[in-house]
């Protein structure tokens, strides 16, 4: 998220913009993302982001340009309640009057999609051929170059300590390697956003939320091309790698903290619904995986926008897994609101102080 700001930014002509990384680029959130892109939402505005940025995907050779190893396989969601099956057709007419090409498909259907796949239980799914996968580290530097060649300036292992403000104006930066004089903050800073806005004064409820992820070994005979693949009612899910698959799921034992430890604890409910889901994957060995950060908000929605108190500090985060797909169009976005320009869709809803006012908006098709 702040590569692609800082690209859209410098490359609109913004002067001296910097930005501050404590690690390397990438090494948060972003460098542990399962890499998927797509449009498949139940919320308008996540529904623009998303076709957004996979149009921005498609063209990232040419701009900013970067070799990113995209793969439009599809996203394939499996449904087998009643309710998510309603829920799903409600979506899919909403992404179709937006442009999206979802469908609804039969279980045959999504069995010739996903092979590997069971359908004991399944009710129907919904597919979009236009989404996929690609390679976050990749999208990262190609942003990241791209700045710097517009004359942006990105400081690796200096860490933000503080945000001077005086009567609601942002004053100064300051940092590990010294003090940086500004009007204007963007804060990007993913699950450690809530503490980067306290030190301007500035509210933004973020949540960190471990999520781990594991890789097969290779799997002879695999079925090509292999769809992003989701068992709605557990959240398993499944992507190629390689010559093998990329196994993730959600923990609903998980609670919000900073753990980045791998832990065997969630394998059990993994393996029981590879059973349900994919048993032919039972047999497939595992060699290795890791553990990052969801950054996630109280109604996994973003929040973007600027304060209402503090002024010219903007923020991009809490996209509760949604991040890295939506990376390039909320540059964009972002761009647009530092610059005063109508952004190419209204984000208003996603401004934090939908808190304050009860107005949350609830993304259901979140994995």
């Amino acid at each position: 998220m702040g590569t692609s700001i800082a690209f859209h930014l410098a490359e609109a002509g913004v002067r001296r913009v910097v930005l501050i990384e404590r690690d390397e680029l990438g090494g948060g959130s972003t460098c542990k993302a399962a890499g998927g892109v797509r449009a498949q939402f139940s919320d308008e505005v996540n529904i623009r982001l998303g076709a957004r940025s996979l149009e921005a995907f498609t063209r990232f050779r040419d701009r900013p340009g970067q070799e990113i190893d995209l793969h439009q396989v599809g996203y394939l969601f499996l449904l087998s309640r009643p309710e998510d099956v309603a829920s799903f057709e409600r979506s899919v007419a909403l992404q179709n009057e937006l442009g999206v090409p979802s469908r609804m498909v039969s279980v045959a259907e999504a069995r010739r999609l996903s092979p590997m796949i069971g359908t004991d239980g399944l009710l129907a799914a919904a597919f979009s051929p236009d989404d996929g996968h690609c390679t976050p580290e990749s999208v990262v530097l190609g942003y990241a170059t791209a700045a710097r060649r517009h004359g942006a300036v990105l400081h690796t292992h200096c860490e933000v300590t503080g945000i001077e403000t005086d009567g609601g104006d942002v004053r100064a930066v300051r940092t590990s390697q010294g003090r940086i004089e500004t009007s204007t903050v963007v804060c990007t800073a993913g699950a450690w956003s809530k503490e980067i806005g306290a030190m301007a004064g500035v509210d933004l409820p973020v949540e960190p939320l471990r999520r781990q992820i594991v890789f097969t070994e290779p799997i002879p005979g695999l079925p090509r091309p292999v769809p992003m693949t989701i068992d709605f009612a557990t959240s398993f899910y499944f992507h190629a790698e390689g010559e093998g698959l990329m196994l993730g799921m959600s923990d609903p034992d998980e609670r919000p903290g900073f753990l980045l430890n791998r832990t065997d604890a969630w394998l059990p409910r993994l393996t029981e619904a590879i059973g349900a889901r994919a048993p032919r994957l039972l047999d497939a060995g595992l060699t290795g995986g890791w553990a990052g950060l969801y950054e996630v908000t109280p109604d996994h929605n973003a929040l973007i926008g600027e304060d209402e108190t503090v002024s010219r500090f903007l923020y991009a985060t809490g996209f509760s897994g949604h991040g890295f797909l939506q990376g390039p169009a909320v540059g964009e976005v972002v761009r647009d609101l530092y610059l005063g320009r109508t952004p190419f869709t209204d984000i208003t809803p996603l401004h934090a102080a939908r808190f304050a006012g009860d107005a949350l908006r609830p993304e259901i098709n979140r994995v």
